[in-house]
């Protein structure tokens, strides 16, 4: 008999995972505790943007015209309960506010309200980013709230999520990190990633806190590397260097690659930061936050861009921003996403704007998100309109679209051809050639 699954928490993550499990051929019910969230996908809407999710959505939903109708949507923890034979937890683990430490309280409150309803033998499946040891201690909430006793199990299976890649990442994994305690298990994980385990994905079995570990290792090991890189630009302005060259040539070595190593404004979302603090924090709290200690230069390097992106649009409008229109291509945290969760691009548009700037920002899909967050800003509907009489223009966001502007367009209605490339993406020869005075993040003699 086929699994039957569900999926707790239908945002970002649940929301992907769960169109995606029907691609996989399940029958899969998705719950979420927001009932205009859960209304919106039986629409075959999805409340975040997301290359090919909708698409990939309107394949399943019931009663969605040619749809498999594998996949349901529903409020009911009792409904999920009697459907599921695995239960995937895909809430939100944000940080706490004023704290580095991650907010445990959204996954607790799923495996409370899922547990009374654990009547036989289930798999419950975390895919939330927690701190190492969340899982053992879940793992006897569960067992000892369930019905089903210890029959009701669990496993931690990592998320590996890039947005902008999620569909592709979700349907064809790079790798898959098992964290069990039994054979069967492991069995029922292997079911459910029957087909891309057949499609050469690794399948890694290991411990609840190895698994728990993977993740934040995973995400502070890329933000090392990004804040490296970034470091070496700081180095390069100091001496007159090129990073972006000084990238190419160290990432020849094939012991460093040349993934990630474009010197920008640092990094942002809804992840990456606040797992690298919530991994410090929980160090701590283990005795062991010597061991991550670099991390908070890591931390404070990746900051220290966005301050200084300010700092050079100043300098370009001569010293003051009072009076100075500055144009922000850019909202988002990342292209080809709609999420501008501690997106640098909005922070350095933000902190202009206080500074006396007239800011004006344009991103292809950010741009409701962006106004919800700061709605003091100015926005306009294309990057040309964005872009009019501008003193300054700061490229924060490398979207496929600003990297193919015509400057020779743009310059015709700015007041000075001045632009700002904060993300090392733009060809400055085209640049100067239509007579734009142009400068990058660490790269001085460019």
């Amino acid at each position: 008999m086929a699994l039957k699954i569900t999926v707790i928490g239908t945002g970002y993550l649940g929301a992907t995972h769960a169109a995606a499990m029907a691609e996989l051929g399940f029958e899969v019910l998705g719950l979420d505790v927001q009932p205009e969230k859960i209304e919106m996908l039986r629409r075959g809407e999805v409340p975040m943007y997301e290359p090919g999710l909708e698409e990939l959505l309107r394949r399943h939903v019931a009663g969605f015209d040619g749809s498999t109708g594998r996949l349901r949507f529903t409020t009911s923890y009792e409904e999920a309960g009697a459907f599921g034979d695995v239960h995937f937890v895909c809430v939100n683990t944000p940080q706490k506010h004023g704290e580095y430490a991650c907010d445990m309280s959204y996954v607790e409150a799923a495996f409370d309200s899922l547990a009374p309803h654990l009547t036989r033998p289930v798999l419950v499946v975390g895919k939330s980013t927690v701190p190492v040891g969340s899982a053992a201690r879940l793992a006897q909430r569960l067992a000892a709230a369930a019905p089903a006793g210890a029959d009701a199990e669990l496993a931690w299976n990592p998320e590996f999520l890039r947005e902008g890649f999620a569909v592709q990442d979700t349907l064809h994994p790079d790798r898959i990190v098992a964290g069990v305690t039994s054979e069967r298990a492991e069995a029922l994980l292997r079911e459910v990633y029957a087909t891309p385990i057949a499609e050469g994905s690794p399948f890694i079995v290991m411990d609840y806190p190895t698994a728990e570990l993977v993740k934040t290792s995973a995400n502070s090991f890329l933000a090392t590397k990004i804040s490296f890189i970034n470091a070496m630009a700081e180095v390069c302005e100091a001496a007159g260097g090129d990073v972006v060259k000084l990238a190419e040539a160290i990432g020849h070595d094939e012991r460093i690659g040349k993934k990630f190593l474009r010197a920008g404004i640092g990094f942002g979302g809804g992840c990456l930061p606040k797992d690298l603090r919530a991994f410090m924090a929980r160090a701590g709290e283990l005795g062991a936050d010597q061991a991550l200690t670099f991390l908070r230069e890591i931390d404070s390097i990746n900051m220290r861009r966005r301050g200084h992106m300010v700092e050079l649009a100043r300098d370009a409008v001569g010293g003051s921003f009072l009076g100075k229109r500055v144009a922000v291509l850019g909202a988002t945290f990342k292209p080809d996403s709609d999420d501008v969760r501690d997106s640098p691009a909005l922070n350095v548009a933000g902190q202009i704007h206080l500074q006396g700037g007239q800011v004006t920002v344009y991103d292809p899909k950010g741009m409701a998100n962006a106004k919800r967050v700061f709605p003091t800003l100015g926005y306009a509907e294309s990057a040309l309109e964005a872009v009019r009489g501008a003193h300054v223009v700061l490229h924060l966001t490398e979207w496929r679209e600003f990297r193919e502007l015509d400057p020779g367009v743009l310059g015709e209605v700015v007041a000075e051809r001045s632009v700002l490339d904060g993300r090392n993406a733009l060809d400055p020869a085209l640049w100067r050639k239509a007579g734009w005075l142009y400068r990058a993040l660490g790269r001085p003699s460019a």
